[in-house]
């Protein structure tokens, strides 16, 4: 029987957790292992992108139970050693996962529902935290997938125009993904200019609301800081090769910092007023945090985790408009050798 999907993981620096991921996939193949239910048909990519703290053990680990490719390259990123695994697939699909995931055991059994059911050339999932998970990763999962300070486009539901799958959990068909070309050399953002390019080739996405993975995204405020400056940035850059992407949601964050810097500036001669709508954000963060994570501690956090969302978001796309729009640039980088932390 020919492979179905081919699983493809990054990983830089991250053997434990690596592990947890490898573990939850194993369960998924041992559920399978008595029929030939494409659910359980399906093999793992393991690609070390120039990591010291090297994951072969843990591939050799599970190699009796799941077909594992562990393949070791210099760095250059998620996207080059997500190519590299794309080269070496076998599968009809390419499922890519972070090495931060978790899969659930219902995770392939959704997929395959939905893709024989429809026409699809690429999908994605959303994420969301466990249950065990630290309480700011929880505060951080509610911020980046709630529609007080995303609007949603990151969670669970379609965007008003189209779904862009990201690569923290995206399948596409292998033969769409080789007429692309694959990811581009962009170091932030190249999931979504991927995404764009299947988009632009005529390929159909397919949002698959079940299909969640368990994500553990960044464990403190400062890393998670840097990756939605980041996405900021990047969201300028994506516009400039796909014009027209770029959405009015897409500016309030950079509309809040620019407001925060008002109220600021008007605080000597005004006084607090202007922070007022500030502290009702706030205060309805935490309210909806706790309704949604049901974590008091979470939901403490979650006013700090929007704000970093907003003010790193927003500083982001200013910057990266000036670097582009004003300085005449054709890129816009910054925190490119720490993308991974």
């Amino acid at each position: 029987m020919t492979t179905r999907f081919s699983v493809i993981i990054p990983v830089y620096n991250r053997p434990d957790e690596l592990e947890e991921l490898m573990e939850s996939l194993s369960v998924l193949k041992s559920r399978k292992s008595g029929n030939n239910s494409a659910a359980g048909n399906f093999e793992v990519i393991v690609v070390e992108d120039g990591s010291k703290e090297k994951s072969d053990r843990v591939c050799s680990k599970y190699s009796d139970v799941l077909e594992v490719q562990y393949l070791y390259r210099e760095n250059a990123g998620p996207a080059a050693a997500r190519n590299t695994g794309a080269a070496s697939a076998k599968g009809d699909w390419l499922i890519f996962f972070d090495s931060d995931c978790v899969i659930p055991e219902h995770y392939f059994e959704t997929v395959e529902q939905v893709l024989s059911s429809q026409e699809a050339d690429f999908f994605g999932g959303p994420d969301r935290a466990a249950a065990s998970f630290s309480p700011v990763q929880k505060a951080i999962d509610y911020t980046m997938t709630s529609f007080l300070t995303t609007g949603g486009i990151r969670g669970g539901k379609k965007q008003l125009d189209r779904y862009y799958p990201r690569s923290f959990n995206m399948g596409v068909k292998k033969a769409a993904f080789d007429k692309t070309g694959g990811f581009s050399e962009l170091r932030f953002g190249e999931d979504l200019d991927l995404s764009m390019r299947l988009m632009e080739n005529g390929c159909h996405s397919v949002l698959i609301e079940d299909a969640w993975v368990y994500h553990k995204r960044r464990t403190d405020l400062k890393k998670f800081f840097k990756q939605v400056y980041n996405s900021g940035m990047a969201r300028v850059v994506l516009n400039r090769l796909h014009p027209g992407t770029m959405k009015a949601l897409h500016l309030l964050p950079s509309l809040f910092v620019l407001y925060l810097i008002f109220a600021v500036v008007s605080l000597p001669f005004a006084g607090g007023p202007f922070f007022y709508p500030v502290l009702i954000l706030l205060l309805i963060l935490f309210i909806d945090a706790m309704r949604w994570t049901g974590s008091l501690a979470a939901a403490l956090l979650a006013p700090a985790a929007g704000v970093v969302q907003l003010t790193g978001y927003g500083i982001g796309l200013i910057h990266a408009a000036v670097l582009i729009h004003v300085l005449g640039r054709k890129q816009a980088k910054a925190f490119e050798s720490t993308f991974y932390k």
